[in-house]
């Protein structure tokens, strides 16, 4: 079984608590046997595929097979052309580069229901959302990367993995994928 999980900010990817008071997965009720593929960490929000099969980690998780994974990031400032070139292009983190990427200006910005607790606000200090679309994912890559351009990270959500979107999914709310939409994942 493979299952879409909105999962909310302030929630761990991991079915056990860590001592802080972030919710662990599993107070959220999924099948017995499930784990998640991949993580994002609890400052996080977005798509989180968990499953019980574990041919679905390598598919979905290895570089090697260029799975998409696609962003929306809220940062402060507006990026200029050339910071997204330089995402585009990789960004050296940690002492390693990324891979080259997609990274765009989201056009219209998109209307996302505000987070609990609300992002940091700064009267003086615009935020954009931008698109970053991977094939990797490093510990707080995103973050990280939006931070070397001088864009510091305000909210990050993924919205699709392979050709499975978030879509109408809520924060909080799961649910078993069709065999159509298992395809879209990684075909």
């Amino acid at each position: 079984m493979l299952i879409a999980f909105h999962k909310p900010y302030g929630v761990l990817s991991q079915f056990t608590g860590d001592g802080s008071p972030n919710r662990a997965l599993a107070a959220f009720g999924f099948p017995m046997g499930v784990y998640p593929i991949g993580r994002l960490d609890a400052d996080s929000e977005g798509l989180l595929l968990l499953s019980d099969e574990p041919e679905w980690n390598e598919r979905l998780l290895h570089p090697r097979n260029a799975h998409e994974r696609e962003y929306w990031v809220q940062v402060e400032r507006n990026p200029s052309t050339e910071n997204l070139k330089r995402l585009g292009r990789g960004i050296s983190i940690q002492g390693r580069k990324t891979l080259p990427c997609r990274a765009w200006m989201l056009k219209p910005q998109p209307e996302v229901l505000p987070r609990v607790p609300p992002i940091r606000f700064r009267k003086s200090v615009p935020d954009s959302w931008i698109g970053l679309e991977l094939i990797e994912g490093r510990n707080r890559q995103v973050r990280r990367m939006t931070a070397a351009i001088g864009h510091p990270t305000l909210r990050l959500m993924r919205v699709r993995m392979g050709g499975l979107k978030l879509g109408a999914l809520r924060a909080g709310e799961w649910r078993i994928l069709t065999m159509e939409e298992r395809a879209l994942v990684a075909p």
